[in-house]
């Protein structure tokens, strides 16, 4: 029997198109080597129409950022019932909006760190909150927009409410969190393993260290004790099902352990449309997980439906 005829969409028009045409690069590359017929779809306006001439058997979304992981997408694909991977319309729209996930993620017992959304032209001239907290854009990925204010800060950031700021008018404000970076992948209903992330030259966990070969140093299995490790498992897979996430999601932490082995663990957001890239972390989590590549790309084609 032929496999499954595939598209994989990527590309796109959102600031995080580099990102998902590298995504979608490495994810048709190897699906084409599980023995997939793969036709690889640059997103534009008129996908609708491409797709309904393509008729594919199942939509591989390999799209990042506004469009690709915020449910438009995912409307489209329902609207003409192709099969798609990863989560549905509302979970994406959730997960998208850091605010909402965290209220929904807050509410099943999952600790989150204290924010406020506002206009950004509010707080050009005071503090919105004690120093240190983070600025981040509502519907962002990739640590687009991000500005950390450090302890002592005696002016808020003027990066937010300049004339060259690109990511809307609405932003996050929230205590920031000391401590190590960990993430979490979680496939189907079972959460695989915890990953931490070690900035290489960077003060945080920004686009250069996710994407440039090199800007991160991945500890995978992470180096914690077992009873922080297993918790982390317990709350990603919590974030995961609370906001209705399906297929793959990763769920980004911080530790803060500098008291106490036993201390501080706050979720951050959920990722429904984690990388694929060469240095994307869920690739390498499930291959500590016994999950190579191509396996978990052919589950999550596999796994692909509507109406989720």
């Amino acid at each position: 029997m032929s496999k499954k005829h595939v598209a994989v969409l990527y590309g796109g028009f959102s600031s995080e198109r580099p990102v998902s045409l590298s995504s979608g690069t490495a994810c048709a590359d190897a699906l084409e080597a599980e023995g997939y017929r793969v036709t690889r779809v640059d997103v534009a306006r008129d996908v609708g129409s491409v797709l309904a001439g393509l008729k594919p058997d199942v939509a591989f979304n390999a799209l990042h950022g506004p469009f690709g992981e915020d449910g438009t997408i995912q409307g489209i694909l329902e609207y003409l019932a192709i099969p798609y991977t990863h989560s549905g319309v509302l979970a994406s729209a959730l997960a998208m909006h850091k605010e909402q996930a965290k209220r929904i993620a807050k509410a099943a017992g999952v600790p989150v760190a204290e924010s406020r959304v506002m206009d950004r032209h509010s707080i050009r001239n005071q503090h919105p909150m004690k120093p240190p907290y983070v600025v981040k854009p509502v519907n962002e990925g990739s640590s687009f927009g991000v500005v950390i204010v450090k302890e002592g800060q005696t002016a808020p950031p003027q990066a937010v409410s300049s004339e060259d700021w690109r990511y809307g008018d609405r932003v996050m404000v929230e205590r920031y969190v000391y401590g190590r970076e960990l993430t979490c992948a979680v496939m189907g209903d079972v959460a695989l393993g915890v990953c931490e992330i070690v900035p290489t030259g960077h003060a945080f966990y920004d686009y250069d260290s996710k994407y440039v070969p090199g800007g991160s140093k991945h500890v995978c299995p992470a180096k914690i004790s077992l009873n922080i490790y297993q918790k982390v498992q317990t709350l990603a897979l919590k974030a995961h099902q609370a906001i209705g996430c399906r297929g793959v999601s990763r769920s980004d932490f911080r530790y803060d352990d500098r008291h106490s082995e036993n201390g501080e663990i706050v979720w951050l957001e959920v990722n429904t449309q984690p990388g694929m890239t060469p240095t994307s972390l869920v690739p390498e989590i499930a291959a500590e997980a016994g999950h190579s590549f191509g396996e978990l790309l052919s589950w999550m084609v596999e796994d692909a439906s509507c109406s989720r």
